[in-house]
C-alpha cells in the first residue's frame, strides 16, 4: 500500500455547541476541524439557506455596468456570443447565460472552442472571425482575464467584452468593458469559492435583478424559480472545476444537488438513465451528490471536449426536445468509454518512460510523448501526481502543436512559479494546483522541465521526499459509528474540496476473515471485531494487493469512513477501509 503520514486532529478542541441541542461530541469535532467555532457558524454550516447565504449579485462592483449594456443590447437585437470552455466548468458556465440570453429574447449565440485547434482562453482567430459574423459582445465564461492581448484586439474591432472568469489573476489585467472575478485586487464581492459556472451564475442573477432587463422575460416566466432551475449547472460545474465546496458555493452546490434530482434539462435526463438515475418530478431513482456530478456527470461532459469537440455537450445541455437529449448524451457516454481505454494506454506508455529514462529522479515530474492528445494531458498529469507524490506536467507532442497540462501537490503553488517564467510559453493559465500550457518548438521543452525542476527545488526542499498527508478527524471505536451519528453526519454533505468526508482512526481492529470480491476480485470483504463481540463488514476497495496483509486472526490500525449502502431496498451500515497500519505481534 502507498507509504502515507497520518496526521490525527487535535482530539482536545471542540466547537462550542452548547446553543446546539443533541449534537453529537464527533460532531462537534468534525466541525472545529473545518474552522467552524460558534454555534452559529455551526448552525449556517449544517443548515445551509438560499435566502441568508447567497450574495447580492450587485456586490460585484462591475455587475450593474455589465447589465446595462446587456441591456442595451438586447433591446437593440445586437449579437451577443457567450465565449465558453472546453470543459465541464466552461461549458456550463456557457449554457447558463445563453440559455438566460435566449429567454430575455437576445440575439446570441454560444462559442465553445475547441480544445486541439483553439486552446484555452480567447484566440485572436476567435476574436476575427466572431467579429466578421456582427458580434458587439462577447461575454467570457471560465476564461478571458489571461487574454489581455486578445481583448484589447476585440475592442479595436467594436466589441464589447464582459469577462466572467475565476482563475488566477494575471500581471496584467485585460481592458474588458467589465470584469466579474472575485479574486481581482479590489473586488468587493464577499465570496472568492465560486467556480466559473458559479460567477455566471451571479451575472444571470443579476440581469434577472435588474428591475428594466427583467421586463423582456415572458410573462409566464418567474424570475425567481428560474434562477433557481439554473443551480443544477453551477453544481455541475463547482463539483468539476474542484473550487472549495465552502461559503457560498457550499449552498449553491447543496441547493443545485437537489435541483439536478429533478432537472427539466432533457441531455442530463438522458445521461442520468444510462446509469439508471432516473430523474422525475418527484425526484431521483437514487440520490444525487456531488459524487455523482464527479463520477458520471462531469467525466462524459468534459469527454466531448477530449475525445472530439466541447460544443456537443454545451448542445447536450440546451437539448430543446428529449429525443436530441438522448442524442447528444449517449455521444458523450461512447465519448468517456473511448476516453477511459485512451487513457489508459498512454498511462502506461508514460510510466514505462518515467521508469526507463529516470524522469522521477527531479523535483518535478515532465514527461512528454508523440501523439499524446492535448484532451488527455490533463487526465494522465492527475494520475501521475498521484503515483509519484509530485507536481507532474504532460506534454503532448502533435506535429508543430507542443500542449501540456500540469498537476500539483498542495505544497507547491504551480501557476505562481510559472507566472515568474512567462518567457518560456506561448500561452499558459490556471489554478494553483492545476494548468495549462502550450510551447513554442520541440526544443522548448527540455528547457520548460529544467526550470520547473528549479523553481519547485527553491520553493520546497527535498521535494521528491514528500509523502502524501492523511487528515484523521477522530479516533473512534466502530461501534461508535452507528445510525445516531450518521444521521447527523449527513447534515456534512455535500462532500468536496474543502469539506472533504470524515475520516475516522480506529484502533485495535481484529480481523475474522477476508476474502477478495467484485468481478476482477480487486477488492476486499472483511469481517472484523472492534473491542466488542459485534462483528461487522469492512470494505477495502482497490486492497486485494494488501489481503496478505489482512488475513483473519491479524490486527490493524486503520483509517475509516462510514455511510449508509442502500441496495435492493435494503439499507446497512457501510464501514470503508482507506489505510491501515499492521500491528505487528
Amino acid at each position: 500500500m502507498k507509504k502515507t503520514v497520518w496526521l490525527l486532529q487535535d482530539e482536545t478542541n471542540r466547537c462550542d455547541l452548547a446553543a446546539l441541542p443533541n449534537v453529537h461530541p464527533i460532531v462537534a469535532q468534525l466541525l472545529w476541524n473545518r474552522g467552524l467555532r460558534t454555534a452559529d457558524e455551526a448552525r449556517t454550516f449544517l443548515e445551509p439557506n438560499y435566502e441568508r447565504d447567497i450574495h447580492d449579485p450587485f456586490l460585484f462592483r462591475d455587475m450593474q455596468r455589465a447589465v446595462d449594456r446587456l441591456r442595451i443590447a438586447i433591446a437593440a437585437h445586437e449579437l451577443i456570443i457567450v465565449h465558453g470552455d472546453y470543459d465541464a466548468d466552461g461549458i456550463s458556465a456557457a449554457a447558463i447565460l445563453t440559455h438566460t440570453l435566449r429567454t430575455l429574447g437576445a440575439n446570441v449565440d454560444g462559442f465553445i472552442p475547441h480544445r486541439e485547434l483553439d486552446g484555452y482562453g480567447v484566440k485572436h482567430s476567435s476574436v476575427e472571425t466572431l467579429a466578421a459574423r456582427g458580434a458587439k459582445i462577447i461575454i467570457t465564461c471560465d476564461c478571458g482575464i489571461s487574454n489581455a492581448p486578445e481583448i484589447e484586439r476585440a475592442n479595436e474591432l467594436g466589441i464589447d467584452v464582459i469577462v466572467t472568469d475565476h482563475h488566477t489573476i494575471p500581471a496584467t489585467l485585460p481592458p474588458a468593458y467589465a470584469i466579474l472575478h472575485p479574486k481581482v485586487a479590489g473586488e468587493t464581492y464577499p465570496d472568492q469559492t465560486l467556480s466559473g459556472g458559479g460567477v455566471a451564475f451571479k451575472l444571470m442573477q443579476g440581469l434577472l435583478q435588474d428591475p428594466e432587463t427583467r421586463k423582456f422575460l415572458p410573462p409566464d416566466i418567474n424570475p425567481e424559480a428560474f434562477q433557481k432551475w439554473q443551480l443544477d449547472l453551477v453544481a455541475i460545474s463547482s463539483v468539476a472545476d474542484m473550487v472549495p465546496l465552502v461559503g457560498e458555493t457550499r449552498t449553491l452546490v447543496y441547493f443545485g444537488c437537489k435541483v439536478l434530482g429533478k432537472t427539466k434539462r432533457h441531455g442530463l435526463r438522458a445521461l442520468l438513465a444510462r446509469d439508471k438515475i432516473i430523474i422525475s418530478d418527484s425526484g431521483p431513482s437514487s440520490p444525487i451528490t456531488p459524487q455523482t456530478i464527479g463520477f458520471k456527470i462531469a467525466p462524459r461532459i468534459n469527454a466531448a471536449g477530449r475525445m472530439d469537440h466541447g460544443k456537443h455537450a454545451f448542445e447536450m445541455l440546451l437539448a430543446q426536445t428529449p429525443d436530441d437529449g438522448a442524442r447528444l448524451a449517449e455521444q458523450l457516454y461512447n465519448h468517456n468509454t473511448d476516453r477511459q481505454k485512451l487513457t489508459e494506454s498512454i498511462l502506461k506508455e508514460a510510466v514505462a518512460k518515467i521508469k526507463r529514462d529516470g524522469l522521477d529522479q527531479f523535483s518535478t515530474l515532465v514527461v512528454a510523448g508523440d501523439g499524446w492528445p492535448a484532451g488527455l494531458v490533463g487526465l494522465i498529469a492527475s494520475r501521475l501526481k498521484d503515483k509519484f507524490y509530485k507536481p507532474t506536467f504532460v506534454i503532448g507532442i502533435n506535429e508543430d502543436r507542443i500542449v501540456g497540462s500540469g498537476r500539483s501537490i498542495a505544497e507547491w503553488n504551480m501557476i505562481a512559479a510559472m507566472q515568474t517564467r512567462p518567457d518560456l510559453f506561448v500561452k499558459f493559465g490556471g489554478h494553483p494546483q492545476a494548468c495549462g500550457f502550450s510551447l513554442a518548438s520541440f526544443d522548448a521543452i527540455q528547457k520548460f522541465a529544467d526550470a520547473m525542476h528549479a523553481l519547485a527545488n527553491d520553493h520546497v526542499e527535498k521535494i521528491q521526499e514528500l509523502i502524501p498527508t492523511v487528515a484523521i478527524d477522530a479516533r473512534v471505536n466502530l461501534d461508535a459509528l452507528d445510525w445516531e451519528l450518521l444521521a447527523q453526519l449527513e447534515k456534512f454533505e455535500p462532500y468536496g474540496i474543502g469539506n472533504p468526508e470524515p475520516q475516522f482512526l480506529s484502533e485495535n481492529i481484529h480481523i475474522v476473515s477476508a476474502q477478495p470480491v467484485g468481478a476482477t476480485g480487486k477488492h476486499i470483504r472483511l469481517m472484523v471485531k472492534n473491542g466488542s463481540p459485534s462483528i461487522k463488514k469492512m470494505m477495502g476497495f482497490n486492497l486485494a494487493e494488501s489481503l496478505p496483509e489482512l488475513s483473519a486472526g491479524s490486527a490493524i490500525n486503520g483509517i475509516i469512513n462510514f455511510g449508509c449502502n442502500e441496495w435492493n431496498g435494503t439499507r446497512e451500515l457501510q464501514y470503508k477501509l482507506e489505510d491501515f497500519r499492521l500491528i505487528k505481534p
